[in-house]
């Protein structure tokens, strides 16, 4: 059955990865509209989260928000089709880089990098980082079901040397490259929700205390790697920019937690800033009720 769904669904993929950008992004306009406004997908935990963590604002300007998210989540969705057959050209002119001399002088250190993003702009681009620098990338990801479109996500990023890994492979990868005397630059997503009785630290997030992961600050300790965070900004649809921060060069002049909690910080910044470009779909805020004694 997943080779099946593979072989219906793929073709219907690849020409849509086709299209020109101006019908692309007519497509994802059409998708919006089934999506929001007919489905009305996940709208509830939209709202629900919006309403949370922005308590001052009015219904009229969560809805505005939650609309401006729908057009960004739907392009999303259309440019990472697009994957399948951009070339390395039109990725370069749509996703650009305004400081690689900060990973470039990381490099020049002889220092693997933990990159540190959220769910926040768009990183399905990001892999076309690897043609600017000499790291081998890894990147840690959620297996997809069918394995065939597994296969097919992890060539896509292979194409410029980029790997996705697992949170299991995690470890084992990144030790044996080390081991190697291998330069990887490595990226988590590090803003999921931690399942509370396996987080080892709520902090707030937002306003509100959450459990939060904190394997990139414990793996960077543990094969001291620079700590760095990425920046995407949306300059316009379907253009995006990345600025980096250094968060540390050496971990582990941190205390425990300090560099996740760093990271966080600047993650609520640019949700601030324009709050439409965050993954409002997500459950982020659902164990807020639950935390242990010891961390309250």
């Amino acid at each position: 059955m997943q080779f099946l769904a593979y072989i219906l669904i793929y073709p219907f993929l690849w020409v849509i990865s086709i299209l020109p950008f101006r019908l692309l992004y007519a497509f994802s306009d059409v998708i919006y509209i089934f999506l929001y406004r007919i489905f009305g997908y996940r709208t509830k935990t939209v709202k629900d989260n919006l309403a949370l963590v922005f308590p001052d604002k009015s219904k009229k300007e969560i809805n505005r928000i939650t609309k401006k998210f729908y057009h960004h989540l739907c392009d999303m969705m259309v440019e990472a089709i697009k994957s399948l057959t951009i070339s390395e050209a039109e990725i370069k002119k749509r996703m650009t880089f305004t400081n690689l001399e900060e990973i470039h002088s990381i490099e020049k250190q002889n220092k693997s990098i933990a990159l540190m993003c959220a769910h926040y702009g768009s990183w399905e681009w990001l892999f076309i980082l690897q043609t600017y620098i000499n790291y081998k990338g890894y990147a840690v990801y959620k297996r997809i079901h069918n394995k065939y479109f597994d296969r097919l996500i992890k060539r896509i990023r292979a194409k410029y040397n980029s790997h996705l890994i697992t949170t299991k492979e995690t470890v084992p990868t990144l030790l044996k490259s080390k081991i190697k005397g291998e330069l990887t630059i490595n990226g988590f997503v590090s803003d999921q929700t931690a399942k509370p009785n396996k987080a080892m630290h709520w902090h707030d997030f937002m306003g509100i205390k959450v459990p939060l992961h904190t394997g990139a600050e414990t793996l960077a300790k543990r094969l001291d790697m620079a700590v760095v965070y990425f920046k995407v900004k949306r300059l316009k649809r379907g253009y995006y920019q990345t600025t980096f921060e250094t968060i540390t060069l050496n971990p582990k002049d941190y205390k425990d937690y300090e560099i996740t909690e760093l990271f966080f910080k600047l993650v609520e910044q640019q949700i601030h800033e324009a709050p439409e470009y965050y993954l409002w779909t997500h459950k982020r805020w659902k164990h807020r009720n639950k935390v242990p004694e010891k961390f309250q």
